[in-house]
């Protein structure tokens, strides 16, 4: 039985190997070899300009240019965080993890900021206190930090950005536990920086893919 079993799978494939060498001989495409060509845009310069231009604005606040208002909550919920979460639902189209997670997380990130600051406003929740946003901060900062790590196999303007961005989390973390203005003052400008390191690997990608060739390097 066993050797009836093992000629008869042998003439099976036999047979399975003879039809594919006639459907490729009458011309026919074996759809099993067929890729779908990716024609979708790069969502990598929505999301980090989303990023970075959010970012600069409230860490402008940070640096205490001016008061916390409408302006940047509404960046915060729509650009910052809403833009964000539409390129990472892109890069998971795309089939690029790192770029799905970034962009989904930091998108959400700004919904939750945005949330914190809107609920107890609206009286649904009591405001965080200092200790809460230190934690919320420094988790934020663990997560960048091993997002950091994974772009070193990207290129420097991100691991630029990331590494800022981790910066920035921890300062903020500090900021929030001391109580101590000097260094969230110190957190803005840092954030700022980061931000137009972010607008420029975004941007950089927009010019780069309209002229064709390298206009603004990503290292």
């Amino acid at each position: 039985m066993r050797a009836l079993a093992d000629s008869t799978d042998t003439r099976d494939e036999k047979k399975i190997q003879e039809s594919k060498r006639m459907t490729n001989e009458s011309g026919e495409i074996d759809v099993t070899h067929v890729r779908n060509l990716d024609v979708t845009a790069n969502p990598a310069a929505l999301g980090l300009t989303a990023f970075g231009m959010t970012t600069v604005l409230l860490n402008l606040h940070n640096a205490g240019l001016f008061e916390l208002g409408s302006m940047i909550l509404a960046m915060g919920m729509f650009y910052g965080g809403l833009g964000q979460i539409i390129a990472g639902i892109m890069e998971w189209k795309k089939n690029n993890t790192f770029g799905m997670t970034a962009f989904l997380s930091f998108g959400i990130f700004w919904e939750t900021l945005v949330a914190l600051l809107i609920l107890p406003k609206l009286g649904l929740a009591d405001a965080a206190s200092a200790n809460a946003l230190a934690a919320y901060f420094v988790m934020w900062g663990i997560f960048t930090l091993v997002m950091f790590i994974g772009s070193l196999k990207a290129n420097r303007a991100l691991q630029v950005v990331l590494g800022l961005l981790t910066l920035l989390f921890f300062l903020l973390a500090i900021g929030e536990i001391t109580g101590n203005a000097n260094v969230v003052t110190l957190a803005g400008y840092e954030g700022i920086l980061t931000g137009f390191a972010a607008i420029y690997a975004g941007l950089a990608q927009v010019l780069n893919e309209m002229y064709k060739r390298t206009v603004a390097p990503l290292g």
